[in-house]
């Protein structure tokens, strides 16, 4: 069976003033696809900087990364641009959803990028919002929902497209653990129902119980590298505790969830009248403020570029 990503003697070194770190060292592993992979190990053992060489973000001091039978570590940034947009997926620890925009087109934007219309691609989001429970909040911007709502919309994002692969670093390292329950097990039905292989990197090691492969890192180098025969269909409480109300109870889908605090008290002070009145027409995107967030973040990313190779050597 192809290989959905091959790692061939991998090393990454920073420089550090005049010392050298080896942060990896002659890593080889080989993911298949539908696969769900966690990178686990301690605090500096090397888990971001291999998922950074996996996403083709940093470049290797030696080795290579091959995705679906490209050599992702030789391409150029433009070449990268265009594969990410086609192969890849991303989900952050910390949401990185664009605050002027509401979930259906902070999920939409991807497929910006692929050329697909207008209607079509927010047509699709609303789809995928609502498989994460999220249908009632698709007009809802970022400050209007909580963590876990967030962390759901930055999902149906990476996911919308169907990406070839998705790549994840510490998606619940925000949330609590009841909504650490309820994001896991959406991961999960959507990795299995679009057969996408999915590294998430992340230190709570019980999150890993329903991965195909674990891999352990310790101090740049592969410790472990297991494949699970019988991971968990879903993810449960680690304390073994019987939560009833951890089965995906706040998805507003078959629960019903509230509006935010503002739009009740607007509800309260309109009248007799039982449902809101739609909206006249769909909201328009300021292209042109996608465009400044874009270009901030692009910025950022390149200080953070520029910053990494002033710190990194190839050897």
């Amino acid at each position: 069976m192809k290989s959905m990503i091959k790692v061939e003697h991998l090393r990454k070194v920073y420089r550090t003033g005049k010392e050298k770190v080896l942060a990896l060292s002659d890593i080889n592993l080989e993911l298949q696809k539908g696969e769900f992979c966690c990178i686990v190990g301690a605090s500096g053992s090397g888990k971001s900087t291999l998922l950074n060489q996996l996403a083709g973000l940093e470049k290797p001091s030696r080795g290579s990364v091959m995705i679906d039978g490209q050599n992702v570590s030789a391409m150029s940034e433009n070449q990268l641009a265009v594969f990410r947009q086609q192969k890849l997926g991303f989900v952050f620890q910390s949401y990185n959803l664009l605050p002027t925009l509401t979930a259906t087109e902070n999920v939409a934007l991807p497929l910006m990028f692929k050329g697909i219309s207008k209607r079509k691609r927010e047509a699709l989001a609303r789809e995928q919002l609502k498989k994460m429970g999220l249908a009632k909040r698709a007009r809802h911007k970022p400050t209007e929902m909580s963590g876990g709502q967030q962390q759901r919309v930055g999902i149906a994002r990476a996911f919308v497209g169907k990406p070839a692969v998705i790549f994840a670093d510490e998606p619940t390292g925000n949330l609590d653990s009841h909504t650490t329950v309820q994001v896991m097990n959406a991961i999960l039905s959507l990795i299995r129902e679009h057969k996408i292989t999915f590294v998430m990197v992340t230190h709570e090691r019980e999150l890993a119980a329903c991965a195909d492969r674990i891999i352990t890192l310790r101090d740049g180098k592969v410790l472990r590298n297991e494949t699970i025969e019988h991971p968990q269909a879903q993810y449960i409480m680690p304390d073994g505790k019987n939560e009833d109300d951890l089965n995906d109870s706040s998805f507003d889908e078959d629960f019903g969830e509230d509006v935010p605090a503002q739009q009740q008290g607007a509800a309260q002070n309109s009248g007799p009248q039982e449902t809101a009145q739609p909206q006249q027409a769909e909201q328009q995107v300021d292209v042109q403020q996608i465009g400044e967030e874009i270009r901030r973040m692009k910025e950022e990313t390149q200080n953070t570029n520029e910053t990494t190779k002033e710190n990194s050597t190839n050897e």
